[in-house]
């Protein structure tokens, strides 16, 4: 690829645009998401050989349960089926995947899926893959202050994100949304504070490692100051 000033160690994904993607081509939206997850796979390759240490994604929110029952069982079909499918190449490539978000609502075979996919996968360490699947934002934040509250212990911004689910992580880097919605769409809403933000025009199925790099490429562009002046940055007694 082209070269590049920086790479994130964490970048963090709304793969959104399968539905409109299978619509344009006069397909059940259902197809669009098994492209989806074609397109995460190649992603998934192509991190580790940048230099990106974590790849978090969002691939079942807490409000998609809203949407038409079909629709949502056959997101949980495609979960199961690919974590039959893909651990065992997971494994091999070093890549551990977790999952987070809430389970008590997921069936019994789902949450038993993810149990075994995480348990797997370890000791891998080559990529580390967070996939949010029935998560929110705003879920993330009050369950780890419930958590505190519970405990005792003082709810200050450093306790409450190490209670946050993606505390094994540090805060992505870069956030990119497919699809042309320029919304977080209650994602990270914590860890993205100062997330650099990209926002692509492809649909998630059509974003492959080209599109990547030129989000990298833009990403490496930037100056982030976290707070700062650029005459801070630059002096190292500032």
């Amino acid at each position: 690829m082209a070269e590049q000033v920086s790479v994130p160690r964490h970048i963090a994904i709304v793969m959104d645009g399968n539905g409109r993607w299978a619509s344009r081509r006069f397909m059940p939206r259902i197809a669009g998401h098994k492209q989806g997850v074609d397109t995460l796979k190649r992603i998934v390759r192509a991190c580790p050989e940048r230099g990106i240490e974590a790849l978090t994604v969002f691939a079942f929110s807490s409000e998609n349960w809203n949407r038409p029952a079909e629709e949502v069982s056959g997101l949980m079909d495609i979960l199961a089926m690919a974590l039959s499918r893909e651990v065992p190449k997971l494994q091999r490539d070093g890549v551990r995947l977790r999952f987070v978000g809430a389970r008590e609502n997921l069936s019994v075979r789902v949450r038993r899926g993810l149990e075994e996919a995480e348990a797997a996968t370890a000791s891998n360490t080559e990529l580390t893959l967070n996939v949010c699947f029935n998560y929110g934002g705003r879920w993330d934040i009050a369950s780890a202050a419930a958590r505190l509250a519970a405990t005792g212990e003082p709810i200050t911004e450093q306790s409450l994100s190490g209670a946050l689910s993606l505390a094994h992580c540090a805060d992505p880097d870069l956030l990119i949304r497919t699809g042309n919605e320029m919304r977080l769409s209650n994602f990270l809403l914590w860890q993205a504070a100062y997330s650099e933000l990209y926002f692509s025009e492809l649909l998630w199925p059509d974003f492959d490692e080209a599109a990547l790099d030129v989000a990298l490429l833009e990403y490496g562009r930037r100056e982030r100051r976290f707070g700062k002046t650029s005459d801070q940055l630059s002096d190292p007694a500032a």
